[in-house]
């Protein structure tokens, strides 16, 4: 019996250490250009010359996770 239980705990600890990491990855959220505004059209990716890509860390939920932003 002590055996049976300790094969179940083993397997509920695996289980549950493979889903608490998510991946993370760097979305693109907006552009800007040189004055600092958001040109019209060009979100979230930006396209052309003279403007700085802004992203944002997120989960495979589209949710950004908590002290990992940028």
């Amino acid at each position: 019996m002590i055996a049976i239980i300790a094969a179940v705990g083993l397997a509920v600890s695996g289980v549950a250490s493979n889903t608490a990491y998510a991946k993370i990855n760097s979305v693109d959220t907006s552009c800007t250009n040189g004055g600092g505004q958001q040109p019209g059209g060009q979100q979230p990716s930006c396209t052309g010359g003279g403007l700085t890509q802004n992203t944002e860390n997120q989960n495979p939920a589209g949710n950004a996770p908590s002290g990992q932003n940028k």
